[in-house]
């Protein structure tokens, strides 16, 4: 089976949310999820937004570092993982191509092509996800496994 690059990032977005809906999922069944935990994913999540809204040129909901609770992160991953699931979903060529103008955080202005910016969130979302990973495990908590390989063997029914 050949796969195009439309069909990469559909993958990932598709495990970006299962990623990030497995470790909510840990986050909830703990008596207190640690702050750092909270804070990193929190930063994975306000990123996805951020990036949302840079591609949509629209106002951004939340900032960089912007801490949540479990609760607001629960929403936070509704709206962003499945909304960048949707922009990749819609997208074309053309909008692959196309050049985003914006000035990130530090106040420095880029251009960045649509294609690159999503593969950007996911690679981030999954850096800040083992970061996570490492907190929890630091904290006396068993994290999850939310390697890509793990999803596509769960999605193939291949569970081990």
């Amino acid at each position: 089976m050949t796969m195009t690059g439309n069909d990469v990032l559909k993958n990932l977005s598709e495990y970006n949310i299962w990623a990030n809906q497995t470790m909510l999922d840990v986050f909830s069944k703990l008596p207190q999820v640690p702050n750092n935990s909270l804070r990193l994913l929190s930063h994975a999540l306000n990123a996805q937004a951020i990036w949302i809204a840079r591609i949509t040129g629209t106002q951004s909901p939340v900032k960089v570092w912007q801490e949540h609770n479990l609760e607001e992160l629960k929403e936070l991953h509704k709206s962003a993982s499945y909304r960048i699931a949707e922009l990749v979903t819609n997208a074309d060529e053309a909008e692959f191509n196309r050049l985003i103008d914006y000035t990130n955080s530090q106040g420095n202005k880029y251009s960045t092509r649509v294609l690159d910016i999503l593969t950007h969130a996911f690679n981030h979302a999954t850096y800040h996800r083992a970061q996570v990973a490492t907190d929890l495990r630091k904290n006396g908590h068993t994290p999850p496994n939310t390697d890509y390989v793990t999803y596509v063997r769960e999605l193939m029914g291949q569970v081990f």
